[in-house]
């Protein structure tokens, strides 16, 4: 396969990618349980806020972990 075909699916996978990401945040908002977690670090200060969604990163990770394995095969 020529250099130009490979780029062009890696630049067709990495749009699929930024479109499903772009999804992820417009419906993730509708979730009521996300970036919420017990687990999530907040903290709230008078001029300062800190947010670390430490149990959601994880979460996600495990989830995502699962699909690629399963789609790999």
């Amino acid at each position: 396969m020529s250099t130009f075909g490979s780029l062009g699916k890696l630049l067709i996978l990495m749009g699929v990618f930024v479109i499903l990401i772009g999804l992820l945040l417009l419906v993730g908002e509708k979730i009521p349980w996300v970036g919420r977690l017990p687990g999530d670090i907040l903290i709230k200060r008078e001029k300062f806020t800190f947010y670390f969604p430490i149990a959601t990163s994880i979460l996600i990770s495990i989830i995502l972990t699962l699909l690629f394995t399963l789609f790999r095969k």
